[in-house]
């Protein structure tokens, strides 16, 4: 009973002596908490202008309101003294790090890659990109993967880290966009008559002076059935649907303009030449029907 006494006796000339410390480590625990909570506020609002992610914002804003409140807690052991402690705590957190971060690798990647997809200028939600062999509009960047709505409104979803070490396509970062038209016309067809049909039906359909592009129309070769050609011209356009639009219809009135002039659209066609040497008599014929009719 002794002992005990003595030893409370101890703990209480201890705490009497560091009642100072005490009260200093409070105060410092209690405005790393404010601090904390304060900063947790003014980061997820500063975000919210540059990131639409709130996945996102919740996991930066609290990392750093959980950096402040731990600096503010090793301040105020470090006051008390507890050096000795704060070395074991700390070795152990070491250890467990690195066992929970071979364990949670493909997750942690995962997170990091959505973070920083996030703070990326040239891939936001909204914009319609192609990557990975998907292509529609992006819909979510969560923490740990990547949501693509496509043109026949299925949820595609890809791992983060995928999207981050892989090339994609954005066709939102342009507002123009390119259409390439191949086709081929009879042998028998005027040329030149050909080439300006087609360059006044893409100017009167899409007009090229507001773009300010000219459309170019060139001839590709002598195929076996047509001379085919290519017309390149330009849209304003944000997204592969709209460029797909505008393709069609460019092919629509190409063929109305074609049908409306007599010019000649051919088909492959395949000529099959019999020599005189090949012998077919009556005989081989009816024989040759009887074999069909019976199959």
């Amino acid at each position: 009973m002794n002992k005990i006494i003595d030893k409370l006796e101890t703990w209480k000339d201890i705490f009497i002596k560091n009642i100072p410390n005490i009260a200093i480590a409070l105060v410092v625990v209690f405005i790393a908490y404010f601090a904390s909570r304060g900063i947790n506020n003014l980061i997820s609002n500063t975000l919210g202008k540059k990131i639409k992610q709130e996945s996102v914002r919740n996991l930066v804003s609290r990392v750093a309101s959980a950096i402040i409140f731990l600096t503010g807690l090793y301040i105020a052991m470090t006051v008390l003294k507890f050096d000795d402690t704060l070395k074991a705590i700390v070795s152990a957190a070491g250890v467990s790090g690195i066992v929970i971060g071979l364990a949670l690798q493909g997750t942690l990647s995962n997170t990091i890659s959505g973070v920083v997809l996030s703070f990326r200028e040239n891939l936001n939600i909204g914009n319609w990109i192609e990557t990975n062999g998907y292509a529609g509009e992006v819909i979510d960047i969560n923490l740990n993967y990547f949501v693509i709505k496509e043109a026949d409104n299925n949820m595609v979803i890809i791992p983060n880290k995928t999207i981050l070490e892989n090339p994609f396509k954005n066709y939102s970062l342009t507002t123009k966009m390119r259409i390439s038209i191949e086709c081929g016309v009879g042998y028998e067809s005027d040329l030149e008559m050909v080439e300006k049909l087609t360059l006044e039906t893409i100017k009167s359909n899409f007009n090229q002076e507001e773009i300010g592009k000219n459309v170019e129309f060139y001839y590709k070769e002598f195929a076996d059935s047509s001379i085919n050609f290519v017309c390149r011209f330009w849209v304003d356009s944000k997204n592969a649907l709209e460029k797909l639009k505008a393709k069609s219809k460019a092919i629509i009135e190409i063929k109305k303009a074609f049908d409306k002039e007599g010019i000649n659209i051919p088909f492959p066609i395949r000529t099959l030449d019999f020599s005189n040497k090949l012998n077919v008599n009556n005989n081989s014929l009816s024989n040759s029907n009887e074999k069909i009719s019976a199959n």
